[in-house]
């Protein structure tokens, strides 16, 4: 029972470094390992730039073999302290640690892959555990559920701009005709999305009386559509805004988004 008993507190001390950043442990070795994923990134960009490859080319080949040295014994060391390591490689975190490290190796048998590196960059997600700034944390996790409580409303929403462009679009071609750049439905439609965003490129415009009056319409019905997603996903941002939500990670299955006062993981059940 006892070597059991070390061998989860040791797990759990690791755990808690890894994923978490409640202690300073904790905070030094993100602060740690999202210097040395920018620094990383910066050696691929320079390393993409025709002078610098040439010039220092064994160089940045080692500080990459350097890095990727370190995140896979980070990748190895998650693995390590987790309960389910393939719920946490099969996970979004999970996915962008090994395609951090992957390309390195790919590099071996595929010249050139190793600027895919890049997606590195990703990783520096992990910022708002180190900061610790709770409030944009939560803001955050409410963000996304607003949006995932809202998205049949936003598709049924889209669904309609969509054939509102169509429609438009359709009429633009009838009006206008091929003399005025509109010569096909699909460019029309084209027209119509420019329009009725508001963006305006300009490349494309109504030349009639008919077709500039119907652009009209259509440039004042973008202004109220541009609302309408805002309000969908306001209300749903102000229903979720009552939930608090921890920055406590699940030692078994790496689940995260629990309440401050969770005890046990609602996910998986396992105690955090």
């Amino acid at each position: 029972m006892m070597i059991g008993s070390q061998n989860y507190s040791w797990r759990q001390r690791l755990h808690e470094i890894i994923f978490e950043a409640d202690t300073r442990a904790g905070k030094i070795f993100d602060i740690v390992l999202i210097i040395s994923i920018l620094l990383s990134v910066i050696a691929v960009m320079l390393d993409s730039i025709p002078e610098i490859h040439y010039s220092s080319q064994k160089t940045l080949y080692g500080i990459e073999w350097f890095f990727t040295i370190i995140f896979s014994i980070e990748y190895g060391l998650r693995l390590i302290s987790v309960r389910r390591p393939l719920g946490y490689a099969t996970s979004f975190y999970g996915i962008i640690d090994l395609l951090a490290i992957l390309p390195t190796y790919f590099s071996l048998l595929i010249p050139g892959s190793q600027y895919f590196l890049v997606i590195r960059l990703i990783r520096v997600l992990r910022i708002f555990r180190i900061l610790k700034l709770v409030q944009y944390l939560n803001e955050a996790k409410v963000i996304m559920r607003a949006l995932k409580a809202s998205r049949r409303k936003i598709i049924v929403f889209l669904f309609t701009v969509a054939t509102l462009v169509v429609i438009f679009g359709s009429l633009m071609y009838v009006i206008e005709g091929e003399d005025n750049g509109f010569t096909s439905i699909p460019r029309s439609v084209y027209w119509s999305i420019v329009t009725l965003t508001t963006v305006g490129y300009g490349d494309i415009s109504p030349k009639t009386g008919l077709g500039q009056a119907i652009a009209s319409v259509i440039m004042i019905l973008g202004y109220g559509i541009i609302a309408v997603p805002t309000g969908i996903v306001t209300t749903e941002m102000t229903r979720a805004s009552a939930d608090k939500i921890s920055t406590q990670v699940c030692p078994a299955c790496s689940a995260e988004g629990h309440d401050i006062d969770a005890v046990y993981c609602k996910y998986c059940g396992h105690k955090i």
